[in-house]
């Protein structure tokens, strides 16, 4: 503050307070202390920067700070008094201590014991405010008071009141961060307080305490940068640190408790800041978790490079065999996929995968023989649990993988059910070339491209031509069709793609009826053709009996369960399909919040998937429809743009380019879209249901039913999703729409 804003300062305090000298001055405000006239005691006088002062008002401070005022708890710092025009300010007890910046700035990390209770006391004091509508906003070490072993949270006299309803208007907060007065801190500051949502509730709090809680075990944040937005960046696209990679005697729940506490997404932290402490101070007593495996991807050390998608095969199947095991946590192949290279060490691995076993081996492959090895680590100690070298011949593969499985249950001491063991030993296929065929298939198909998935299909019809029984195959051949068919992987008429998926499913179950892969397929099939929900549900909850770890069938089961409107199991399911593939799944679960009208989360998930994968279309397409539904067209625009121009040969971004542009005010652009889609369904099939898209969007409500109904007609993709789908919206009270949802068992 300039020495004539000081004057002015001393001016307006004329008869109340002396100061007598500055004790320090931070983004928000200048503290002094000084002399209360009064009262005779010292006090900590915090004045608000003067561009703060003008865009709050001194009504709107002082509305804000009798809610402050009412805060009477033994871990808040009180207020004594406020008041100013021009310049604002309020005043505090003078504590005679230190913070726990200046702590940690002396000793670094605090004993175990102290940094909890000190978190359990913020987490009291946090709670007590919270209940009264009060949101901090910037918890950090240099707002908490350690007085007489005591922590005291300070600072609540700058944090902006939330009405009861959350109602707030966002204006002078939009005005704050476009003057330059940061509201928060990098280092602690929670993802959705990062992306300026102005409806914060408790939890990004809690976030900012896990953050503090993390710095006090660790000696530092859990996320660093050279500015701040390298910390925001590694928030929004690295997985939450272990504290115990940095010191390993905090017990394993205090970690698990704040990993919880550092979600990205606040439904999925404690719902308290006390929750939170009791998960710190009296963690539940239960039996040893589940053991979760990570298969790295087999190394191929066969001189011919064209065997790595046999290596990656062997990989799969390793998976699939564990996947059999209930008491396992297997991670998918695509999870495990970006550590092929082995830059990390177990241990880092480990920890970003949240897995306490790896299973590291290689292939090496010549004519008809091969040679396996395989070794089970401890991701914590690095300690190898059982290894084993197979050299036989390419006739014994399967053998192979049964027992590595085996072994393995057996390293880990997991009693299995004589049913498990006959799943495990049975083998896939009696034709080894067969199999060949099957892997370089699924290879082709992988790469979602016009040509590989045609050669992969080729491979694997050539494939249950060896062996008609073959029924991984014919699973395969399912899951391909019913994504063509639906428009996600390509645009083939539902005509000809879902008849060929029902015959590759009828085959599959007919080879092998405990095939989880199998009824996962038919559990699509039933409720994305058959409209037969009930039928679906128990065909998925079989699937998860054969297969407890298929992340993809607990988030296909989660997409059915928010097409009939039951968002928060869907989120639970999904919630689960991520913790089986962290690189997956995400955005499934940002659409599932749009659909349930969750549009600050939904933002906060599509804008993490979109840091993760910059090139991923149908996270962009998914940003751009949370932004609209935020009231940010412009934003939306561009990011459907986006989409467009990563898959400009689908048609299903295009139209919903379409749609936006209508809803924005711009028909005329939407109707180039529409001119555009006439055009190209002239050369290639063009869904309708992507036409009702850009109709629904221009109001011409009948025209979309128009289209919607002749999607239903043909089956075509997507049409199952009509009851909460967010692009359908205007249309939920049309007499046609109520109509159609009868014949597909949604009314």
């Amino acid at each position: 503050m300039s020495p004539v804003q000081l004057d002015d300062l001393e001016s307006a305090l004329t008869g109340r307070y002396t100061i007598v000298r500055e004790l320090g001055r931070g983004g928000m405000a200048t503290v002094y202390l000084a002399d209360d006239l009064k009262h005779r005691r010292r006090v900590a006088l915090k004045v608000l920067r003067p561009e703060l002062g003008s865009l709050l008002g001194a009504d709107r401070f002082a509305r804000e700070i009798q809610i402050v005022a009412g805060l009477n708890h033994p871990h808040i710092l009180p207020l004594y008094d406020s008041g100013g025009d021009r310049l604002l300010w309020f005043t505090m007890p003078y504590v005679r201590g230190e913070s726990l910046r200046q702590r940690l700035t002396r000793e670094r990390q605090l004993p175990v014991p102290e940094a909890i209770r000190i978190a359990s006391q913020i987490a009291s004091a946090l709670d007590h405010a919270h209940a009264r509508g009060l949101i901090h906003r910037d918890i950090k070490p240099e707002n908490i008071l350690i007085h007489e072993g005591e922590a005291m949270v300070a600072d609540f006299g700058i944090a902006l009141a939330s009405e009861a309803e959350g109602q707030r208007g966002s204006g002078a907060d939009e005005r704050l961060t476009q003057r330059g007065i940061a509201i928060g801190t990098p280092e602690y500051m929670s993802p959705e307080q990062a992306t300026g949502d102005h409806t914060l509730d408790g939890r990004s709090d809690l976030y900012s305490l896990g953050c503090v809680l993390y710095e006090m075990l660790a000696g530092e944040p859990p996320y660093t940068g050279a500015t701040a937005q390298v910390v925001l960046v590694k928030r929004f696209t690295e997985p939450v640190p272990r504290v115990r990679r940095l010191r390993a005697t905090v017990p394993v729940a205090v970690e698990q408790a704040i990993v919880k506490a550092l979600a990205g997404t606040p439904s999925d932290r404690f719902p308290t800041a006390t929750a939170f402490a009791d998960a710190l101070t009296h963690p539940v007593e239960k039996a040893e978790s589940s053991p979760s495996i990570a298969v790295l991807p087999f190394l191929n050390l066969s001189r011919d490079p064209d065997n790595e998608f046999f290596a990656d095969g062997i990989t799969e199947d390793v998976i699939a065999q564990l996947s059999k095991i209930r008491a396992f946590k297997v991670l998918s192949r695509a999870a495990v996929m970006p550590y092929k290279a082995r830059e990390q060490s177990p241990r880092e691995i480990g920890i970003a995968l949240d897995v306490s076993t790896l299973l590291d081996g290689s292939v090496r492959r010549a004519d008809n023989r091969v040679r396996i090895t395989a070794q089970l680590i401890d991701a914590e100690t690095e300690r190898h649990l059982w290894s084993e070298t197979y050299d036989r011949e390419l006739t014994d593969i399967f053998a192979i993988q049964t027992d590595v499985a085996l072994q393995i249950a057996a390293a880990l001491e997991a009693e299995l059910s004589a049913e498990e063991r006959r799943r495990i030993r049975k083998e896939p296929t009696h034709d080894v070339q067969a199999y060949q065929l099957f892997l370089l298939g699924k290879h082709c198909i992988g790469r979602w491209t016009q040509e590989g998935v045609e050669q992969g299909l080729e491979y694997l019809r050539q494939a249950v031509a060896r062996d008609p029984s073959y029924a991984r195959a014919y699973a395969e051949m399912a899951y391909t069709y019913l994504e063509l068919g639906i428009g996600v992987a390509g645009e083939l008429p539902p005509s000809k793609a879902f008849p060929q998926a029902r015959e590759a499913i009828a085959r599959a179950l007919e080879a092998d009826p405990g095939l989880a892969e199998a009824h996962a397929m038919l559990a699509f099939w039933k409720f994305a053709c058959d409209y037969d929900w009930a039928g679906a549900e128990r065909e998925f909850r079989l699937a998860l009996e054969l297969n407890p770890s298929s992340g993809p069938t607990y988030d296909a089961y989660g997409l059915m369960l928010s097409a009939l409107g039951r968002h928060d199991e869907a989120l639970e399911v999904q919630r689960r399909a991520h913790e089986l593939d962290p690189l997956s799944h995400r955005l499934d679960r940002a659409t599932t919040l749009l659909r349930s009208e969750r549009y600050d989360e939904a933002l906060e998930m599509a804008l993490e998937v979109t840091q993760l994968d910059p090139h991923f279309a149908m996270a962009r397409a998914t940003l751009g429809w949370a932004y609209i539904y935020r009231g940010m067209g412009e934003l939306g625009i561009a990011e459907l743009e986006r989409a467009v121009s990563l898959a400009p040969d689908s048609t299903m971004f295009l139209a919903q380019l379409g749609e936006a542009w209508a809803r924005v005010g711009q028909p005329e652009r939407a109707r180039e879209v529409l001119s555009r889609l006439k055009e190209l369904s002239g050369q290639r099939y063009v869904s309708p249901y992507h036409f009702a898209y850009v109709y629904t969007g221009l109001g011409e409500l009948d025209e979309a039913m128009d289209w919607l109904e002749s999607a239903y007609n043909e089956g075509a993709g997507g049409i199952w999703g009509i009851k909460t789908s967010f692009l359908f919206t205007p249309l939920r009270s049309h007499p046609r729409f109520k109509a159609l949802l009868g014949k597909m068992n949604l009314a």
